[in-house]
């Protein structure tokens, strides 16, 4: 069987942690700050855990993470 190729871009955004969970940034931390209040803004900085909704799908792209 020839080897399964990941999708790179998922692969620079996903890190998978100890435990095989995937580990993903926030997201609406890159533009439009000023609105955004400074409590919600360093919330924003803390890693996520990747939804179980969303577990099949990503290990379909990453298969080898």
């Amino acid at each position: 069987m020839p080897k399964i190729k990941t999708k790179r871009a998922a692969a620079k955004r996903f890190k998978a942690t100890g435990t095989g969970k995937l580990k993903r940034a926030k997201a609406n931390k890159s533009h439009i700050l000023t609105k955004k209040s400074t409590k919600r803004k360093r919330s924003l900085r803390q890693a996520a855990m990747t939804d179980a909704t969303n577990v099949k799908a990503m290990k379909k792209v990453l298969p080898y993470i």
